[in-house]
């Protein structure tokens, strides 16, 4: 096979490479339109989130006095931290808090498997009726368990009393104050935790449910085999949340324990010593370093569920 070779006739130049399409240098010049999207948003994390961090961070290095008036004083509000008692004590009455309303997630499991159930009727008004203590205000549903933990009138005595037994002062007496509000922590919680339980159980695909029938399981194995460990990553999501708020407990524990209540003493959370410490003591600096700890528990504290969390939860 022979090759010809074509050449150029003299006097002719090379033509020119085609310039770059006009679409390529659109694209080029457009990576400053996502920075105008995502701007107003970073703008708010900065403003509301990063900026407060960093000035509660400086604010742990001062001292405060009653009437105003700023005095550096460097490592001595955090050499304080290590001394007072209260902090530990405090730290260990929320994470009792925590692990009462943590109490409510297996309830609300079961009972969004109740409320799924495909021939259950009304399962909207019952979700509803759940929901609505999540909706309602805390101190408004503080007054009223503070009334029916009463120790002289409160429906819980009277209804112990029906069977024979002396019900204490529930919000004056140490371990059953802390165990009271928690209990109330738990019964708001629910509600949050039924309607994100019950989103999770519509992504079951049903075909599973079906195919575990045909091989003979029971209700209470398609449970425990096939809804639980499909529902892990909905169960996650709600542990996370409740942790978080359960760090958070203070106008729940105000509002039903109170501060002139001998008892609040043993029952403080840790953002309650932050407010004592802040706007009773007029202590800001202190006050800040317990900021401080409290943001450092809660970074922690998720840090490990979501470390753990690879373990158990079944991502399909």
């Amino acid at each position: 096979m022979t090759v010809t070779t074509l050449k150029r006739p003299a006097g002719t130049s090379v033509p020119a490479a085609p310039a770059a399409p006009a679409r390529r240098r659109r694209r080029l010049s457009s990576g400053w339109w996502p920075l105008l999207f995502v701007g107003p948003f970073l703008v708010g994390i900065a403003v509301f989130y990063l900026f407060p961090i960093l000035q509660t961070a400086y604010y742990s290095l001062t001292s405060w006095g009653p009437f105003g008036g700023v005095t550096f004083v460097g490592l001595e509000n955090w050499a304080t931290l290590f001394t007072d008692d209260e902090v530990p004590k405090a730290l260990l009455n929320t994470v009792v808090y925590i692990l009462i309303v943590l109490l409510g997630v297996p309830i609300a499991v079961w009972l969004s498997a109740l409320l799924n159930r495909p021939r259950l009727r009304g399962s909207m008004t019952y979700r509803t009726m759940f929901f609505l203590p999540y909706l309602a205000m805390p101190v408004a549903i503080a007054l009223v368990w503070r009334l029916m933990f009463n120790g002289d009138f409160g429906v819980i005595n009277a209804f112990l009393r029906l069977f024979g037994i002396q019900g204490p002062y529930w919000l004056s007496t140490p371990g059953y104050a802390l165990v009271a509000v928690g209990v109330v922590g738990l019964w708001m919680s629910v509600g949050f935790n039924i309607i994100i339980l019950s989103a999770g159980l519509r992504g079951i695909p049903p075909e599973l449910y079906e195919a575990a029938a045909l091989d003979g399981a029971s209700r209470r194995t398609q449970f425990w085999h096939v809804t639980v460990p499909l529902l892990t990553p909905s169960i996650f999501f709600v542990l996370v949340i409740n942790v978080i708020a359960g760090f958070q407990l203070f106008d729940l524990l105000y509002a039903i324990i109170g501060r002139s209540n001998p008892v609040i003493d043993d029952t403080k959370s840790l953002v309650y010593l932050f407010y004592d410490e802040s706007f009773i003591q007029n202590d800001r600096g202190y006050g800040a370093v317990i900021a401080l700890v409290i943001l450092a528990v809660v970074a922690i504290a998720t840090a490990i569920q979501f470390r753990l969390q690879r373990r158990w939860v079944n991502y399909v």
